[in-house]
């Protein structure tokens, strides 16, 4: 038995496009075990949910694994035929995509969707089938399901569904659900139940999460670690301690430092962080946050910094860690 349910060692993955390779994942690592929930947070264009499909085999051309394994559950995902995937996907793997209108058929009821998912990953009959269906809308929090499952996508509400992506997603009782920022359109007392329900299905089901999202207050109550992603590198990983905390990556400050704060002063003004996101078919050379960084050196433009480990689980990217450490090491001579 693999000590990890999710396991991916260096990946590099890169799209090659008529303007030239974007490189969208350098050397991306990541291990998950079950039950787990693990955020994946960064601003639009670092990678985040690259490196989730990639679980799915779901990078298609012009999309490119150049190295790095990936392992999920027993499989090793890079090596898999596209028929071998589709019996994991939706099986033992799946996905809430983060719009359900563009994700859900609108010439189809919500439950002839649903059971199209059960039939096609188990022996259920069609009416044995619509029996799940109408018992997983009641566990995702619909009322009246009879009703729902003849009705049409467009006359549902974001949050209805939302809650059929969610309980399409979990039709097999997955071992890993990725969430791609499944609260992004929703109003803010709706997406606290979505939150909700989803640690509830957790709980209840004992499966693993990605929670994919760029907003640093859904993952502080929800994931027990965090990776920060920048322009396709983990800058910063950790337990939701260490991030929020003690963070080590001027990156992951940044972030932190933009977050409103309900104990601050009246009309105080948010700090953003200054500048754009690096192009990735034309990366620096050194860190890639290095060019928006107040704190930048010489050499932070130059190379890419090593790896600053802070006990067993944190740990980060970031040139300033190495000059403290030299520092503490010189003042203790």
């Amino acid at each position: 038995m693999a000590e990890y349910l999710v396991d991916i060692k260096n990946e590099r993955l890169s799209f090659f496009t008529p303007a030239g390779e974007v490189k969208a994942l350098n050397d991306v690592s990541i291990q998950l075990k079950e039950g787990e929930v693990l955020g994946i947070v960064g601003e639009s264009g670092s990678g985040k949910s690259v490196t989730a499909y990639s679980l799915m085999g779901l990078t298609a051309h012009p999309g490119k694994l150049l190295g790095g394994e990936l392992h999920f559950n027993g499989h090793q995902i890079e090596k898999m035929t596209d028929k071998e995937m589709r019996k994991i996907r939706g099986n033992e793997i799946s996905i809430i995509f983060q719009d359900p209108m563009t994700s859900l058929n609108p010439v189809y009821t919500i439950g002839n969707q649903i059971t199209e998912v059960i039939k096609l990953h188990t022996d259920k009959d069609s009416k044995q089938a619509k029996a799940r269906a109408k018992e997983l809308l009641e566990l995702v929090g619909i009322n009246e399901p009879d009703k729902r499952l003849k009705q049409y996508p467009h006359e549902l509400s974001g949050g209805m569904r939302q809650r059929v992506m969610i309980a399409i997603a979990l039709a097999c009782e997955p071992k890993l659900l990725i969430a791609d920022e499944p609260t992004t359109a929703l109003d803010v007392t709706i997406q606290a139940q979505i939150l909700e329900l989803m640690m509830e299905l957790k709980d209840k089901l004992g499966m693993a999460i990605i929670m994919i999202t760029h907003d640093l207050g859904v993952v502080a109550s929800m994931c027990e670690r965090i990776a920060v992603m920048y322009a396709g590198r983990i800058v910063e990983y950790g337990t939701t301690d260490d991030i929020f905390y003690h963070p080590k990556h001027q990156y992951t400050k940044g972030l932190i430092r933009s977050i409103p704060r309900l104990d601050t002063k009246e009309h105080e003004r948010l700090i953003p962080i200054e500048g754009t996101p690096v192009d990735l078919l034309n990366p620096p050379e050194g860190c890639p946050f290095a060019p928006r960084c107040d704190a930048a050196m010489k050499i932070c433009l130059r190379e890419m910094p090593p790896v600053s480990a802070f006990g067993d689980v944190h740990y980060t990217q970031c040139w300033l860690n190495q000059k403290e450490e030299f520092e503490k090491g010189a003042s203790h001579e």
